[in-house]
């Protein structure tokens, strides 16, 4: 039966379960003061910001801190369609962020990008429908463990209707508002609850589906791992 993302142990690993399996993921501190000089541009949407406010608290000292970054600004800061380029050692994604679906995701996502957090970072579990029921690839954690966040969280943004459809790009979290870095791309369709803020697409999910078709290995984690390391390197604003 599917669940929410739920917390392994102590560690408040973020996870999307799905049919039997769930994914964790941790972070190594890493001082980020600039922004990544490879996350090339600057951000433009189609529209004018959201006229919302959006909060970030911080986490709880037990939360592990993937790499230090500053909370994204209160108010948004792109709105409409931004159309990026998500760099990976699978090939190009085109991606299209919704940032009149989901203000404060998408100007978390930014502000993360901007700040070089998901450079060079790992997409540390993916599931097939055969496996868990799901099949997702989930990314976000720049240490790969399962665990880690950028030491604040946020609201979800749902309308109760989200759908997870091949090409969908969504936030992982450990329950409800509790968005942080990590989210998932979705390669077929998945039967999860609407419970994952939906924060854009990818046009093309065929080199996703070519990595699912290799398989996958259960590390001792219990979370099921690509056989091939998958790296997003960097992000360039289109």
């Amino acid at each position: 039966m599917l669940t929410r993302l739920a917390a392994l142990a102590l560690l408040s690993v973020v996870v999307l379960a799905g049919c039997g399996g769930d994914d964790g993921e941790d972070d190594t501190a890493k001082d980020s003061a600039n922004p990544s000089a490879r996350s090339s541009g600057t951000p433009e949407g189609s529209g004018d910001p959201a006229a919302v406010a959006c909060d970030y608290p911080a986490d709880p000292p037990e939360m592990p801190v993937a790499r230090e970054v500053d909370a994204p600004p209160q108010e948004p800061t792109v709105g409409g369609e931004v159309k990026v380029t998500m760099v990976t050692s699978l090939g190009d994604l085109e991606v299209t962020l919704d940032a009149d679906a989901a203000p404060c995701t998408v100007n978390s996502f930014v502000s993360l990008a901007e700040q070089g957090y998901y450079d060079d970072s790992p997409c540390h579990r993916l599931t097939t429908l055969d496996d868990s029921g799901i099949a997702v690839l989930q990314c976000g954690d720049p240490t790969g463990m399962g665990t880690g966040g950028p030491g604040y969280h946020y609201a979800d943004e749902l309308t109760g209707a989200e759908t997870y459809g091949p090409g969908t790009l969504a936030m992982a979290n450990r329950g409800e508002d509790t968005n942080g870095s990590q989210f998932f791309i979705v390669y077929d369709d998945t039967p999860l609850p609407p419970s994952y803020t939906v924060f854009g697409s990818i046009a093309d999910v065929a080199p996703v589906v070519e990595l699912a078709d290799k398989g996958t290995v259960t590390l001792d984690t219990g979370v099921t791992a690509p056989t091939e390391d998958v790296d997003i390197q960097q992000l360039v604003w289109q």
